[in-house]
């Protein structure tokens, strides 16, 4: 069974979006928003599935995705964080994994060159990580390192001369099987502080092995990255990465990105659920006719649209320059537990044929997972919140 965004225009609230939250966008964020929708209907969702399945991902799509220009829509278009949050969350309604690439090469390294950059880097790389003739990823995570990375970074910076000599391991870095460039942070030697380095992967001692085996986001190229003596131009130094504080301001924004992606994914298995619930026939009847069958619809979309409203009223904070850490780590840690339970519901509803990525369920079900874990797990951005409101610290 295969649904698109065509297929659920007969229904009811097609779009999802029961409290019309979109409605606070302006006219041109809405036309700019179904603009979006059209291409991920036609380009990306018929092929999602396909490319999933085989663990491969869609090379032929990085110009489509150039040509609908959605790299940087705050800082560089002038749109509200709302409508960058609702195109990320419209991304991963379509694929999850198409989501998750642009999340990495828009988000955490695009983000990282906004806003820890010098004005001369930012003018030397910005123009085409813009228009994605270079694709970048972000190497933060480690082997031995994920929730403990900003106290215990293990890959190594060495200042010689005008040059950084690096070394060290990342992992689960996302695209950089085949990125031009990753912004790589490692500890310096000098002084024990995390910075920022722009890193060329065809530099001598870089190398990227695919992670094979992944029952989630299988169409991202994740890697294992190996720094051995890479030797990087002291041009390349972000200027203002020169701490895990500075690496904060980064990360404070990509969670945002990963909470719209927990609506965009709860969305998706509203729309398969919907739709499997309408068409699918049991005793004689549509399986939508039945009370418990409504009643899991409503459960999904209630925990979708609580989701976003939260999302709404954070991407308003942020617009203003008044959105929180904490906020945004209540944001993904709420969003991604209310996903788990609707995709759930979701594969639940589909019965057997829930468990087959030929009706997408499976896809959506499984994806959740890597979602839930990434940026921050549910536990960490738990007591990041619960530090906040006691002021006390239990995460060690």
């Amino acid at each position: 069974m295969s649904t698109t965004a065509a297929d659920l225009n007969d229904l009811p609230y097609a779009d999802g979006d029961f409290y019309a939250f979109e409605q606070l966008l302006s006219d041109k964020e809405r036309d700019r928003l179904a603009e979006v929708r059209e291409f991920l209907a036609r380009e990306v969702r018929p092929i999602a599935v396909d490319f999933w399945n085989r663990g491969e991902f869609p090379m032929d799509l990085i110009p489509k995705l150039a040509g609908i220009d959605l790299v940087s829509p705050v800082r560089r278009q002038g749109h509200s964080n709302l409508f960058a949050g609702l195109v990320h969350a419209e991304l991963t309604r379509a694929d999850a994994s198409i989501a998750t690439f642009m999340g990495v090469h828009d988000g955490l390294f695009t983000g990282s060159i906004e806003a820890l950059a010098s004005q001369e880097q930012k003018d030397a790389w910005l123009p085409d990580i813009y228009s994605m003739k270079k694709i970048g990823a972000f190497g933060l995570t480690e082997p031995l390192g994920g929730s403990d990375v900003a106290g215990g970074t293990r890959t190594t910076a060495r200042r010689e001369g005008d040059s950084w000599i690096l070394n060290g391991e990342k992992r689960w870095i996302g695209n950089a099987t085949f990125s031009d460039w990753v912004v790589v942070y490692a500890r310096d030697l000098a002084d024990d502080k995390v910075k920022g380095f722009l890193v060329d992967t065809s530099l001598d001692g870089f190398s990227a092995s695919k992670i094979e085996n992944k029952i989630a986001l299988r169409t991202v190229q994740n890697a294992d990255i190996s720094l051995d003596n890479v030797v990087v131009p002291d041009f390349n130094k972000l200027a203002n990465a020169n701490s895990f504080r500075d690496v904060n301001k980064v990360l404070k924004v990509t969670r945002l990105g990963v909470a719209w992606q927990a609506v965009g994914q709860q969305l998706a298995a509203f729309d398969v659920a919907r739709r499997y619930a309408v068409e699918r026939h049991q005793f004689g009847r549509p399986l939508a006719s039945f009370q418990l069958v409504q009643s899991q619809l409503v459960q999904i979309l209630g925990n979708a649209v609580s989701s976003m409203g939260m999302m709404v009223r954070l991407s308003q904070l942020e617009d203003a320059g008044e959105a929180k850490d904490e906020q945004s780590a209540l944001a993904k840690a709420f969003t991604t537990a209310r996903m788990r339970e609707s995709v759930a519901i979701g594969r639940s509803l589909l019965g057997g044929n829930g468990i087959v990525t030929d009706f997408e369920m499976a896809k959506i079900f499984a994806d959740a997972e890597a979602i839930y874990s990434y940026e921050g797990t549910h536990e960490i951005n738990t007591l990041v919140t619960g530090r906040a409101i006691t002021g006390i610290s239990a995460i060690v």
